[in-house]
């Protein structure tokens, strides 16, 4: 499956964020993209989607930052797609054709398996399986 850089990127900025989340804590836009190794200035664009989605909350200033606007176990992944690739979902097929019917109904079963999986998949269970840096002694 090709997931978009921009999808990738939201994923991985919404974990951070989850990461460190108590509801109050503000993680600073330069943290997040350092420490995903992201671009600053792509992740500001995909942290306003998820802002206007209502995903996250934004503080102006040299204090400012983002966070969670709701819990991890509340989010899903289909929240998150639904706020940066919208499209990724939409059924495209037609009827068309003596194999038409049975092409678009065998694509709507698959996306409708795709969705349920990502509306059941929670971001606290990104945060829960990152199993952060292996050290060996």
């Amino acid at each position: 499956m090709r997931v978009s850089q921009k999808l990738e990127y939201a994923c991985r900025a919404m974990t951070q964020l989850a990461k460190h989340a108590d509801g109050k804590t503000i993680t600073r836009l330069d943290e997040v993209a350092k420490r995903e190794s992201v671009s600053a200035n792509f992740l500001v664009q995909i942290l306003n989607d998820l802002r206007r989605s209502g995903l996250v909350t934004s503080k102006r200033g040299k204090l400012g930052g983002y966070l969670l606007s709701g819990k991890a176990e509340d989010i899903s992944l289909y929240d998150i797609v639904l706020a940066v690739e919208p499209t990724l979902l939409e059924d495209t097929t037609t009827s068309e054709g003596e194999s038409g019917a049975a092409v678009r109904k065998t694509w709507q079963l698959t996306s409708a398996a795709l969705t349920e999986s990502l509306t059941k998949t929670k971001l606290s269970s990104l945060v829960e399986s990152d199993d952060g840096p292996m050290f060996y002694i």
